[in-house]
């Protein structure tokens, strides 16, 4: 369950891929792949993919737990070869953050 709260501890990875149009499917296809197989990891807990309406750019928010559980996390997505597989279709612009505040109504 995505969560969106300040003072959790909880750390978002926002990616956004530029991509060509006829590679998003593809993208999108192996960045489901690689949640459904950290998706039971200790510390995982959300992924929420955005196409753009131009399709050129794909957005990754993924959380996990804690800054340990993302490395975690992210090490066994390079061993099985996702991240290779990700950048032979887009260019990321990855980095992390911590919620700062929200607002809703």
């Amino acid at each position: 369950m995505t969560v969106i709260e300040s003072g959790k501890g909880i750390i978002t990875q926002i990616n956004v891929f530029t991509v060509l149009p006829e590679n998003v499917d593809s993208l999108v296809k192996i960045l489901k792949e690689a949640a459904n197989r950290v998706k039971d990891k200790d510390g995982w807990l959300s992924i929420n993919l955005h196409v753009s309406l131009d399709r050129t750019r794909v957005t990754n928010y993924a959380q996990c737990s804690s800054k340990e559980a993302w490395d975690r996390i992210m090490e066994q997505l390079y061993a099985e070869g996702f991240i290779d597989r990700l950048l032979a279709l887009g260019s990321p612009n990855p980095c992390l953050y911590e919620v700062a505040w929200t607002l809703s109504r």
